[in-house]
């Protein structure tokens, strides 16, 4: 029986437990060793960039936004820097709590509290917030001093956007507001991502957002070596950021006030226009509103009271509404029937007041017509007979191929987003409009209807400017465009946004002499006659009204009906009328005839452009004019 106390056992027993473990020991060593080999050699490029990251902060360096000017150089949209009191959410474990401290040392209102939750609702990610914006030197004291008690808030220097001149062509210019999750997924989308590290804010609405990339500028970046708690210790490298383009605008903002304020407190439109470039020299909608409101996030009692308004300010009526046009569309019925060869000079009618058709009795404004009436004397004043007999004549197929080549019922392509189309009535048009088959059909009888501007017809004062702007101009198209040029503020170099010819409408001179004399003589003894009796230049227009419902045979009594219901008032014109210089369409909702509401603004207009005279308050209503439209 062997032994298993014997000395040789016992040591070979410990031999073995010595190879076993050194076995142990030299497989640890060599996974470590594998390890460390893995970690050193194979990842090391990985782990020094990481651990480099770690020592070193890429941070956003966000370049200054571009300016906007008018075509004098006076500033509509600038920046200012100002510092905001911000929290990153995420770093706080009681945000109401953290709040509330906080509002022990700065003042921050319901209404703060309100946009911050609504920010964080809409934002695009949860670095920082701002709940207080425009701290004032003795609130940022005031926190520094207690700042260790705030993990999570910080204070920081912020450019912000300033409209100096409040609401002025605040339709033109737009605004700015903060990025939320939709603009976030536009600019993923752009590709353009890295661009807005840094950027809270983006354009809107306007040029803000139209010309958005040229404006916004290159964000540049810093490197910056930092501690393990975050805190920098110095700068390592700077890449500058490339400050936005400025914009310099065809619009003249004095022009600008002097139509804002012709409106008054009056609802309308106005677009005026450059014919000989397609520059637009005013773009009013009314009423405006304040962009500067939308800077830091509206607050919901502003918002409630823009979107709530029967008035609707945030509406862009200039490029948006579409309205009947009435008689303004008069000439460019006369004019077209002219070119396609329906009607002379010459031509007369016999006005009896009204014109039968159909069994159905189309009348004119003024009870037992205008005798003899010939082109001249139809648009002088505003003869409906005449038109509608013309209507007929004519038929909707040629009117509407005629009015599309005048720039009606398509966009322009203005350098804004929001515009619409307006209706350009036609057998298609209708065919596309309607569902049921009996709507989808078109009837003789609406030609007659639209050869007054009335029916189907609606166009946005965009459009008329542009078509009284192709007649002023002889019939070359100029594509209407609000930006003049675009400065490079780090170059000094300019890019000039180059007037050119879109297009000609094959327009006889002896045809556009004859419209033409026709609109001076509606200035000189026609519906306009009043509104620019002593003018010292010489210009051409026509007056318009426009129904804002359907009278189904009644007589208009506009005293009597309620103002939504009441006509709308219109006018379009250029001077002076043998070198036209500007050319404008105007309207005033629920005002009643053209030449009592619409035609003195336009008087202003032109005073204050054609000679620079500028008008001590709004345009008056010349409650003694009367239309024949």
């Amino acid at each position: 029986m062997t032994d298993l106390h014997s000395p040789e056992i016992q040591l070979i027993r410990f031999r073995r437990r010595v190879y076993f473990a050194g076995a142990v020991v030299l497989v640890c060593f060599s996974l470590l060793f594998a390890r460390f080999f893995w970690l050193q050699v194979v990842r090391h490029d990985y782990y020094a960039t990481r651990a480099e990251d770690n020592r070193i902060a890429l941070l956003p360096v966000t370049p200054n936004r571009g300016l906007i000017l008018d075509r004098n150089g006076e500033v509509l949209a600038r920046n200012y820097s100002a510092y905001t009191l911000e929290i990153q959410p995420s770093r706080v474990s009681n945000l109401e709590h953290t709040i509330d401290e906080l509002a022990r040392l700065v003042n921050i209102e319901a209404r703060d509290r309100k946009r911050f939750r609504k920010l964080m609702e809409e934002s695009r990610n949860f670095d920082t917030l701002p709940i207080r914006t425009r701290l004032t030197d003795e609130e940022v004291a005031r926190f520094i001093g207690q700042r260790y008690r705030f993990p999570g808030v910080e204070v920081r220097a912020r450019l912000f956007r300033q409209y100096p001149n409040t609401e002025l062509a605040s339709h033109v210019l737009g605004y700015m507001g903060r990025i939320n999750r939709r603009d976030a997924a536009r600019i993923d989308e752009a590709g353009v991502a890295d661009n807005y590290r840094g950027t809270d804010h983006i354009g809107k609405a306007g040029l803000e957002q139209f010309y958005e990339d040229e404006l916004h500028g290159v964000t540049g970046f810093e490197q910056v070596e930092v501690t393990a708690a975050g805190r920098a210790v110095r700068v390592l490298s700077h890449t500058a950021p490339q400050n936005g383009n400025n914009l310099r605008l065809t619009l003249d903002a004095g022009l600008q006030r002097v139509v804002e304020q012709a409106f008054g407190e009056r609802r309308g439109a106005l677009v005026a226009i450059e014919p000989s470039t397609g520059g637009v020299l005013a773009l009013v909608s009314k009423p405006t509103f304040d962009p500067n409101l939308f800077v830091d996030g509206i607050d919901a009692a502003n918002w409630e009271a823009l979107n709530t308004s029967a008035d609707h300010p945030l509406l862009n009526r200039a490029i948006y509404s579409a309205y009947p046009p009435g008689s303004t569309f008069k000439p460019f019925m006369a004019l077209g029937a002219l070119t396609a060869g329906k009607r002379t000079p010459s031509f007369a009618i016999a006005d009896p007041g009204h014109f039968e058709y159909g069994g159905h009795l189309f009348r004119d404004d003024k009870v037992g017509g205008h005798g003899s009436v010939d082109m001249h004397k139809s648009i002088v004043v505003s003869c409906n007979t005449y038109y509608y007999r013309l209507a007929a004549d004519w038929g909707i197929d040629g009117i509407a191929g005629f009015m599309s080549q005048m720039g009606l019922g398509s966009r322009t392509g203005i350098d804004i987003e929001g515009e619409s189309t307006g209706v350009l009535p036609s057998p298609e048009w209708k065919k596309k409009r309607f569902k049921r088959p009996e709507q989808q059909k078109w009837y003789a009888g609406e030609t007659i209807s639209v050869g007054i501007g009335q029916g189907y017809n609606a166009y946005t004062m965009m459009q008329m400017a542009q078509a009284v702007a192709i007649l002023a101009n002889d019939g070359v198209v100029f594509k209407p465009h609000l930006v003049k040029q675009i400065e490079n503020v780090r170059t000094g170099a300019s890019r000039q946004v180059e007037p050119k010819p879109v297009r000609t409408v094959d327009l006889k001179p002896e045809h556009i002499a004859v419209i033409k004399q026709a609109m001076v003589d509606v200035n000189k003894a026609g519906t306009g006659a009043r509104a620019f009796a002593g003018a010292p230049y010489v210009a051409a227009g026509k007056t318009g009204t426009a129904q804002a419902f359907s009278l189904r045979g009644a007589q208009y009594r506009g005293g009597k009906l309620a103002e939504k219901l009441r006509d709308h008032a219109l006018f379009v014109a250029f001077a002076p009328a043998d070198d036209p210089k500007i050319a404008l369409a105007v309207i005033v909702e629920n005002a009643g005839f053209g030449a009592q509401s619409a035609a003195p603004i336009a008087r202003q207009v032109f005073d204050y452009y054609l000679l620079g005279n500028k008008p001590a308050g709004p345009a008056p209503e010349d409650s003694d004019a009367t239309d024949s439209e």
